[in-house]
This record gives C-alpha cells, sequence and structure tokens, in this order.
C-alpha cells in the first residue's frame, strides 16, 4: 500500500489531549471527533487538513491517557498515515487496532517540513519526502499486521 499526501508537522509529547481535547470525549461519532482533532495545538487542522494528508511528530506521539479516541480523530479526518520519531506505546497498539498506518522513523521526523509532500510505501518501509527528494527507511509492518491495517481495524479481521 502506497499513500502520498501534505504534512502536518508537530513537536515531541503530542498528547492524546492535544490530539482530541477531553470535552469532545461524550460522542461516540468518528465525524464529531474529526472536526475537534488538534484543534488546541492547531485550530486550523481541520480546515487546511485534506484526504490523505500524513501527520509528523517526533518524539513520544500519542502519550496521555490510554483512550482510543485519538487515533480514531486522525483517522477520521482523512489522515493516511502518522510518522514519528517515537510513539507512545498505547497510542500505538490503538492505532492499529482502529487500522490508522503508523510508522517509527527518526530521519524522517526530524527531516521532513510542515508542509512538504512525502509518500510512503508501507510494504517496504520507504519515506519519501518528495519536496526535498530525501529517502528514509522505517521498519515495514509484518504482514499480519499490515493485514489488520489494509482491513480497517482489528475488528474487521475477525468478522
Amino acid at each position: 500500500m502506497i499513500v502520498q499526501g501534505t504534512v502536518h508537522k508537530y513537536g515531541s509529547n503530542i498528547d492524546t489531549d492535544v490530539i482530541i481535547p477531553a470535552r469532545y470525549l461524550n460522542t461516540a461519532s468518528h465525524g464529531e471527533l474529526a472536526a475537534h482533532c488538534m484543534e488546541d495545538i492547531d485550530p486550523d487542522f481541520v480546515k487546511r487538513v485534506k484526504p490523505g494528508d500524513i501527520i509528523v511528530g517526533e518524539k513520544n506521539f500519542g502519550c496521555g491517557s490510554s483512550r482510543e479516541h485519538a487515533p480514531i480523530a486522525i483517522k477520521a479526518s482523512g489522515v493516511s498515515c502518522v510518522i514519528a520519531a517515537t510513539f507512545a506505546r498505547i497510542f500505538y497498539r490503538n492505532a492499529i487496532n482502529i487500522g490508522l498506518p503508523i510508522l517509527e522513523c527518526g530521519g524522517a521526523a526530524a527531516a521532513v517540513q510542515n508542509g512538504d509532500t512525502v509518500k510512503v510505501d508501507f510494504d517496504t518501509g520507504l519515506i519519501t519526502d518528495l519536496t526535498t527528494g530525501q529517502n528514509f527507511q522505517a521498519e515495514p509492518f509484518p504482514p499480519f499486521i499490515q493485514n489488520i491495517i489494509e482491513k480497517g481495524g482489528l475488528l474487521n479481521t475477525i468478522i
């Protein structure tokens, strides 16, 4: 699977309260969660994000509480994947469980800039910054995790 999109870049320690503020957790609507994604750190994110765009973070992306609402909000906003130097472990697993592709790649997280166009090949782990021509190598997911992501989440693999 290959995706390509414009980068929305954030720093380190982007916690789940920033991804989807707690005041919006009284809904299960994916669309409503997406409407408030990143609003406390980037109020214009929902106006700028387009289907296929990519979020790039630095270290410890998705730290904080273990709510699955955070990766749901990101996925429902149209983001095709998240790249970060590191992810909080619970966010990492929640993202896979709901079918949000994520890749850990410190080189890409450091070099890619806000507004760059990036292409990601999930089969090989190759990340290409089409704006600068730089290539970065992430560890691709094993086939069983790729299957979960391709089917849109863990539940879809068992039904």
